[in-house]
């Protein structure tokens, strides 16, 4: 009698960025794997997990940590960070302001501290036959540096935390998940320019799209304009305020709603109501926000970067239905969107849930995971190279 293999044992951590790691593992234990979300702290948005490892303070966390690493040796086969970063700590950059708050003697203390021990799990995880898989997610991998050099439209100047050392640190960072990660993605296209050559995109997979029902057709006689920026700085919010204002002076009649500290339960309440979204101006890509407001039905606007979208599949490419708007032309093309255009809103919503159901959807792309967590397990390390092949042709 031929006995089944057991499945998969996947850890999703350490962190909650987005709901993406919630989202996978809720849908890889829906196809057969024994895939668990856990994560250091809970989330300042609200997003959930299946374990929170800490609520307390800077002790708390540093010991869960350890605990974190002792459960991926002891009881799982995958190991799916995310993020760029491991159960270690990372050093914290010292030529900007710390986005913990913390004063440079205390940083530089930290790094003490955080220095030997950065990225020191993957070695080990790696000694004891767990496959690595890692996913960066945004401003763990982007490069102020590379931006200003190679990007017309970028946030680095506006954010004001990409600086000289924090691009270094993200190399050495990169070099080092290079070398022990046997698959690497990107949700965020751009950043695949700065990741290892054998990285590869995958979409936003952190809302389950099957499970929202869009709201019926609107009758407002005042579209409703959302924007929400998680930063205001990297969203390019100071552009979208201005040409909120400019159409504002013109008399063009629509209604300004700024979503700012709010739950994720309490912004998607917000968001069923809005006609249209203006997503972010700087990145080149569109947000996990956008996939939400898709998925709602509803139509988005953000700047998408030509010279990133060869790393998409091609078929993602033709159907993107992304309103194109940098921060020049973001005046013009809300203007037109809200009146020449306004007959338009209702298709480019529709437009955008089957998008989203078809390229966001964690079912699918839970799959694709799949095959390539068998991957991993099945072959040696020195398969590398077929592994990702397979990866390219399965998010294609």
């Amino acid at each position: 009698m031929e006995i089944a293999p057991a499945p998969i044992r996947v850890l999703h951590c350490p962190d909650l960025v987005g709901g993406q790691p919630y989202q996978l593992a809720k849908a890889e234990r829906a196809i057969g794997l024994k895939s668990q979300c856990v994560a250091l702290q809970p989330h300042p948005f609200g997003y959930p997990a299946d374990r929170v490892l800490s609520s307390g303070g800077e002790a708390a966390l540093q010991l869960a940590r350890w605990r974190l690493l002792a459960m991926a040796l002891r009881h799982y086969d995958v190991i799916h960070f995310n993020f760029g970063q491991s159960a270690m700590p990372q050093r914290l950059p010292l030529d900007a302001a710390s986005k913990r708050n913390l004063p440079s003697w205390t940083r530089r203390l930290y790094n003490l501290y955080a220095a030997p021990l950065e990225l020191a799990d993957l070695r080990l995880l790696k000694l004891n036959g767990k496959s690595i898989v890692m996913t960066y997610q945004g401003d763990d991998a982007r490069q102020g540096d590379f931006l200003r050099a190679h990007c017309e439209i970028h946030p680095a100047d506006e954010a004001g935390y990409y600086t000289a050392e924090s691009d270094r640190l993200k190399r050495a960072r990169i070099e080092t998940v290079g070398r022990y990660a046997d698959a690497v993605f990107a949700v965020n296209p751009d950043l695949l320019h700065v990741l290892p050559a054998r990285a590869r995109f995958m979409p936003y997979a952190h809302l389950d799209v099957a499970a929202i029902t869009p709201p019926g057709g609107t009758t407002r006689a005042v579209p409703m304009v959302l924007h929400a920026p998680s930063h205001r700085g990297v969203k390019g919010t100071r552009f979208v305020l201005d040409a909120v204002n400019r159409l504002k002076s013109e008399g063009v009649p629509f209604e300004f709603v700024l979503v700012e500290g709010l739950s994720h339960v309490e912004a998607m309440r917000l968001y069923a109501g809005a006609d249209l979204l203006i997503d972010q101006l700087l990145v080149g890509w569109y947000g996990g926000l956008a996939v939400e407001l898709m998925a709602l039905g509803k139509p988005v606007v953000a700047y998408i970067r030509d010279r990133d979208l060869h790393f998409i599949p091609p078929a993602m490419r033709a159907e993107l239905p992304v309103v194109n708007a940098t921060p020049d032309s973001i005046t013009r093309v809300l203007r037109e969107l809200l009146t020449v255009r306004r007959h338009e809103l209702g298709e480019l919503g529709m437009r955008s849930r089957r998008y989203a159901e078809v390229w966001h959807d964690p079912a699918r792309i839970a799959s694709h995971l799949k095959s390539t967590y068998q991957n991993l397990i099945n072959q040696s390390h020195g398969g590398r190279a077929a592994e990702t092949a397979t990866v390219r042709q399965d998010f294609a």
